[in-house]
């Protein structure tokens, strides 16, 4: 009784055991192809892992002046216009040498302009009534040296009193060449050396004002181009460094048309080719395919540069990095991961 019990209940097991593996067999179901997902038929398209970005990339935006920030202007997901101000450091000690950089420069023109011009009207007129007073000195002079000579021929004056008319006489000659001279380097033109000299001033003076005038510009950082501010690492108060490895004020990038580059396995890259249609899905957005167009095929195979986080996902496979440009107007999250559709 006991053994037919059990060769019963092994019957049993044996026939539950075969219904388990013939469901297994006729309800297994793989995992659905992003082809047939899509729409289209496995053999007309290539399918791919892919990652949105912009038409440029990402662009770190700096200072080129260390400081401390007085305003950052902008914050994440703002629009800019090429040229428009992001921020601004503290300026007080740039504008300072700017005021003495323009100071220095009028002090320069100042002086060429003395040397152009020659002596003004009344150091003319006072050099000029000096040199008449000294001709005039030189004639009371000689007519007393010549009366002194007759007197002394006569015995009259002693000979002391000759010798001090001589004197005065020669004191005159001297006085008047002096004044004459004078005269002569008021009337005349600035020298050609000293002019070269004045000019190189005026120069040096203008070179050093554009180039503070430079210094104090870039204490204004602007946008390079138009496009989305997508980070902003500096608030207005923190202070930037050149010599830092994270100096960046803002990461932007022009998001006025989009891409999406795409992991192509190396079993499809015969087939792909710049100008072919293409479109992408993403979860996010259920079925809406999203158009666009090969514009670029990479030259180099290499290893996989969008992740799927499937825990069995192969690593290590080879892919031809393919750019799709989106159509005009499409509009999706700048890194969003998306199902690429390449038409044979």
């Amino acid at each position: 009784m006991n053994g037919r019990r059990l060769a019963l209940t092994a019957l049993v097991l044996a026939g539950c055991a075969s219904v388990m593996v013939l469901r297994g067999a006729a309800g297994a179901v793989p995992p659905p192809d992003p082809t047939e997902m899509s729409g289209a038929p496995a053999a007309a398209v290539i399918a791919g892992p892919g990652r949105v970005e912009a038409a440029t990339e990402e662009v770190e935006i700096g200072p080129e002046l260390s400081g401390k920030l007085a305003a950052v202007l902008v914050d994440e997901g703002d629009e800019v216009a090429a040229g428009q101000v992001l921020a601004r450091l503290e300026e007080g000690d740039h504008r300072a040498r700017v005021v003495a950089a323009e100071a220095r420069l009028r002090v320069a023109v100042a002086e060429r302009e003395r040397l152009e011009n020659g002596a003004r009207p009344e150091e003319r007129r006072e050099a000029r009534a000096v040199a008449e007073q000294a001709e005039a000195g030189l004639e009371h002079a000689r007519v007393d040296l010549e009366r002194k000579r007759r007197l002394f021929a006569e015995g009259v004056i002693a000979k002391d009193d000759l010798d001090r008319a001589e004197r005065d006489w020669r004191v005159a000659v001297a006085r008047r060449a002096e004044t004459a001279e004078r005269l002569a380097t008021i009337d005349s033109a600035a020298r050609a050396d000293e002019l070269v000299r004045a000019e190189a001033q005026v120069a040096l003076a203008r070179a050093t004002l554009d180039e503070m005038r430079a210094v104090l510009a870039k204490a204004i950082v602007r946008a390079p181009m138009a496009g989305v501010v997508l980070r902003r690492h500096k608030r207005t108060g923190e202070s930037v460094s050149l010599d830092s490895l994270d100096s960046a004020i803002v990461t932007m990038a022009d998001t006025r048309s989009l891409r999406v580059r795409v992991d192509v396995d190396e079993r499809d890259v015969a087939a792909v080719r710049v100008g072919q249609s293409a479109w992408v899905t993403a979860d996010a957005y259920g079925e809406t395919r999203f158009e666009g167009r090969v514009i670029r095929v990479g030259a180099m195979l290499g290893r996989k540069n969008v992740r799927t986080d499937e825990p069995a996902e192969k690593v290590d496979t080879k892919v031809l990095e393919t750019l799709v440009e989106l159509a005009p107007g499409t509009r999706l999250p700048i890194g969003l991961r998306v199902d690429a559709f390449l038409v044979r």
